[in-house]
């Protein structure tokens, strides 16, 4: 039993402009969700922002091997992505994790906008 194979990607947002965050917000609402949802092997994603600090995309795939291919295939185009090129500059960092467990409480998952979205 594992509860997952987890990839974190985080960008800086220190050097952009106010508005980036609110184009974050709508090119993930927008675009990102949806394609996602079909991506082989992934569990779950979640985007998660701290506005004018940094912007980060962390996944949690099944298999070892799905999260590995994903980084490989990321990390070659890591630079041209939309969320680098909303933020202007490449991630700071791609890093594979363990994911030890994954506990659903009371209010469940949910699929969707955060409150801050629009």
């Amino acid at each position: 039993m594992n509860a997952g194979y987890g990839l974190a990607v985080r960008w800086s947002l220190t050097e952009t402009s106010p508005e980036v965050a609110q184009e974050l917000r709508e090119y993930v609402v927008g675009t990102s969700m949806a394609s996602f949802m079909f991506l082989d092997g992934l569990a779950f994603k979640t985007w998660r922002m701290r506005e004018g600090e940094w912007f980060e995309g962390t996944y949690v795939f099944g298999e070892e091997k799905a999260r590995d291919d994903f980084q490989a295939d990321f990390a070659g185009r890591a630079a041209q992505s939309p969320g680098s090129e909303i933020i202007g500059s490449a991630p700071l960092s791609i890093e594979a994790f363990e994911v030890v467990a994954v506990a659903e409480g009371p209010a469940q998952f949910r699929r969707g906008a955060g409150p801050g979205t629009f």
